[in-house]
């Protein structure tokens, strides 16, 4: 290779470096957590399933030992409430068309070691709505299930998102409770929501 193509390689290498620096670009760090919790936590979810798999699964790639019981000295991530609920918002009488929306409301709190409150309960709303012929119940119980999946992701994301927040903060935060928009899939159309952060 010349020394002309060797300069040329060289060059790009910075160009594509500046290009994608300049799009905002940037490695994806582990969440940074609540001090409390950051080697070690026990997660107690009520109901366990597919929720507890994903959080668990999210606090391990952030480093985190996840005990599933109680251990001295050890801060506890307790969520007491993690429910799906679907209902029929609107039936189209001509084309047996109806309109659902799956929603999954979660509860969390984060209590040290010591029992103190570091995190007071915090509640979180997901939902999507979708539509389909009322008569076709598989794909109704389908459709359901597949967006059941999608909330626990975007939900395992919120409560990562609150924690992290949490570990900003440095102080003790105050209870809240949030409807968090959804983004909508082929399928399925984010319900209004408002934030209170």
């Amino acid at each position: 290779m010349s020394r002309i193509e060797t300069w040329l390689l060289r060059l790009t290498c910075i160009m594509c470096i500046a290009v994608l620096a300049g799009c905002g670009f940037h490695l994806r760090r582990s969440a940074a957590l609540p001090a409390v919790m950051q080697q070690q936590v026990y997660l107690q979810i009520s109901g366990g399933g597919e929720f507890t798999r994903s959080l668990a699964g999210a606090l391990r790639a952030a480093k985190v030992d996840v005990l599933d019981t109680s251990t001295t000295g050890v801060a506890t991530l307790s969520v007491p409430v993690a429910a799906f609920g679907s209902r029929l918002l609107t039936s189209g009488a001509v084309q047996r068309v109806g309109e659902y929306v799956v929603s999954f409301n979660v509860q969390f709190t984060l209590i040290d070691a010591n029992g103190k409150t570091v995190i007071p309960m915090q509640t979180l709303s997901l939902s999507h709505e979708f539509a389909l012929d009322q008569t076709q119940f598989s794909a109704i119980s389908s459709e359901t299930e597949a967006i059941q999946r999608s909330l626990v992701r975007e939900m395992t994301d919120a409560v990562m998102r609150r924690l992290e927040a949490q570990a900003h903060l440095g102080t003790p935060a105050t209870a809240s409770s949030t409807a968090l928009a959804s983004p909508a899939s082929s399928t399925a159309a984010p319900a209004s929501a408002s934030s209170a952060d």
